[in-house]
């Protein structure tokens, strides 16, 4: 997997994910293509049911265009995508 801070800067939507962990198990493995993005939340559509996951309580495998997959925490992409996308990242590493 590939770790890189600008992935939150990223758009979502239409992305393919999947819930790898969250203290709710019932969220953990809800898989398919964003298609709406909301400050708290993802919604997935999963074959034809749309899921909708709270970003703070799960750990998110993106698959990126290029088949690259990258775990983010959703505590990370918490508030909305376009102030998200405006926000400067402080490198901890």
């Amino acid at each position: 997997m590939r770790v890189t801070p600008s992935i939150v800067q990223d758009e979502f939507i239409g992305l393919k994910v999947m819930v790898a962990d969250s203290p709710n198990r019932d969220l953990i493995g809800i898989s398919g293509t964003v298609i709406k993005e909301t400050r708290n939340t993802f919604i997935v559509l999963n074959g034809n049911k749309k899921k909708t996951v709270a970003k703070n309580q799960a750990t998110f495998h993106f698959t990126l265009a290029d088949a690259t997959i990258v775990e983010v925490d959703g505590r990370v992409l918490f508030g909305r995508p376009e102030e998200r996308i405006k926000k400067r990242i402080r490198r901890l590493w």
